[in-house]
């Protein structure tokens, strides 16, 4: 990715979460970042294109969490729910909520292999081994529990039930 691509990128993100994508234009996205729906199509191709584009970066700057966090703790309960306690903070809370937009104006192609993929790397880290079928698992759970503290505006319940998720899993 071009630097100039990753920027525009960036700035696309910080308005869209700030103000959402559903029923806007690449000519009022551009607008509102300061540039034109050329540059928006030169770099993204499409409408389609951009919101693919942030969905990998929001699950790719995820994903780099993880790995760092991976260094910080002692044991994959430990991770995962480090992990939960960033993805949940109300600071991430726009990013999450364009996420899921995306991922409904993109039907979220592709989303549950990179996490898969890179499961291997952090399972290594931790010197465990990694069941593919529960790490799907704690995917859709963990996105599960994002859209619960969207709706409700609470992240404690949801955290209560991540714990509980995690207790289930470690028996």
């Amino acid at each position: 990715m071009t630097a100039a691509r990753t920027k525009l990128l960036l700035s696309v993100m910080e308005e869209a979460a700030a103000n959402g994508l559903a029923d806007r234009s690449l000519r009022d996205i551009a607008s509102a970042i300061g540039s034109s729906h050329r540059m928006l199509l030169f770099h993204f191709d499409s409408r389609a294109g951009l919101v693919s584009a942030i969905v990998q970066e929001v699950e790719a700057a995820q994903r780099q969490l993880l790995d760092e966090l991976v260094d910080e703790v002692d044991s994959p309960s430990e991770l995962v729910l480090a992990l939960w306690d960033r993805v949940s903070s109300p600071e991430m809370a726009p990013f999450v909520r364009l996420f899921f937009e995306c991922v409904a104006l993109t039907a979220g192609a592709g989303l549950t292999d990179p996490w898969l993929e890179v499961a291997d790397t952090v399972a290594a880290k931790l010197g465990v081994e990694v069941d593919q079928t529960e790490l799907r698992l704690g995917v859709a759970v963990s996105r599960g529990l994002l859209v619960d503290v969207l709706a409700t505006g609470d992240a404690k319940e949801a955290t209560k039930a991540m714990r509980r998720f995690v207790e289930l899993w470690d028996l």
